[in-house]
């Protein structure tokens, strides 16, 4: 029971914290500290020969570094449980990018509404990789709302599926991983060869928590076309992974996404996810919002029920 204990009470403290505070600019972060080793990394081993290599090399030292250190931290603070509690609880909070998704799309569409194209084109750009220069509108939004479906399993439901497996250092671990493929996964002459390890490892780490994402999406919303829409197209993405939650939502929704865009400079042709072209309305937002704090509280509850239960019973 004590085990369950130190595995829930930080579990809950992260949660209620990320619900508090999001995720604050200019605070200090794990990530960012994950993102300065990536580019360190990167800007020395990306030049030259064998950059595959360099590239797998990188990831793999990376992610068993961090594993490692948090496992060595939990070690040496285990004895004293209320540190162990407030520390583990403060890095899922970190974890956890639930509050701070949902307040990025929300500001999108705030600005969209507000100040108009531009100023909406300048807030999409903090969240998307995507050139957001020349894009409608409708366009806006749908990058909003396939950013907040996709990141809804890489910032909260494959953290939350890797605390449950092993506790902050997976979680830790597969942010490390999540870093390296949004700073290295580019198919870009730079990055092509250097950034597929680490890109194919993200696909990995993102098979199922992407697949089960979708699947609590259908489940909190009943959608029965949500349901179809994933059999549909949940593989037609070219990530193996983004497509199954774009397509729950699309199916929720009963919209569109999808088609070509603009990254670095080049343009990506992507396959439509969805039947209706229908205008995105400001006021959805609000739906989506609700979706992702459905499913982050379901995963939470869940992660709790099967530690008491697994508890209890041994």
């Amino acid at each position: 029971m004590e085990k369950a204990v130190l595995l829930i009470s930080p579990l809950l403290i992260g949660y209620v914290l990320d619900l508090w505070l999001g995720d604050p600019d200019n605070w200090p972060h794990p990530v960012r500290v994950f993102g300065n080793a990536i580019a360190l990394g990167e800007k020395i081993l990306n030049k030259n020969s064998y950059r595959f290599a360099k590239g797998m090399l990188l990831a793999i030292f990376l992610v068993v570094s961090v594993f490692l250190f948090f496992t060595l931290l939990n070690y040496v603070i285990f004895e004293y449980s209320g540190l162990y509690i407030l520390i583990n609880g403060i890095l899922v909070w970190y974890g956890l990018a639930n509050k701070g998704l949902i307040t990025e799309g929300q500001n999108v569409f705030l600005a969209l509404g507000i100040n108009g194209l531009e100023a909406g084109r300048n807030q999409l750009s903090r969240i998307v990789g995507r050139d957001t220069s020349q894009l409608s509108e409708q366009q806006i939004r749908i990058a909003v709302l396939e950013t907040m479906s996709e990141n809804l399993s890489d910032g909260v439901v494959a953290p939350l599926f890797y605390y449950a497996i092993a506790g902050v250092p997976g979680m830790m671990a597969y942010k490390m991983i999540n870093t390296m493929d949004s700073m290295l996964g580019y198919r870009s002459e730079r990055y092509e060869w250097f950034g597929k390890f680490p890109a194919r490892l993200d696909d990995v780490a993102n098979f199922i928590p992407s697949r089960l994402t979708a699947i609590l999406m259908i489940m909190v919303t009943a959608s029965q076309r949500g349901f179809r829409f994933i059999l549909k197209y949940g593989n037609k993405h070219k990530s193996p992974n983004a497509g199954y939650p774009e397509a729950a939502l699309a199916g929720i929704l009963n919209c569109r996404f999808g088609g070509p865009n603009v990254y670095q400079g080049v343009v990506v042709e992507k396959p439509f996810i969805g039947e209706s072209e229908r205008t995105i309305l400001a006021d959805e937002i609000n739906v989506v919002s609700h979706i992702n704090h459905k499913v982050c509280f379901v995963v939470v509850t869940l992660i709790l029920i099967v530690t008491m239960s697994v508890a209890y019973l041994f």
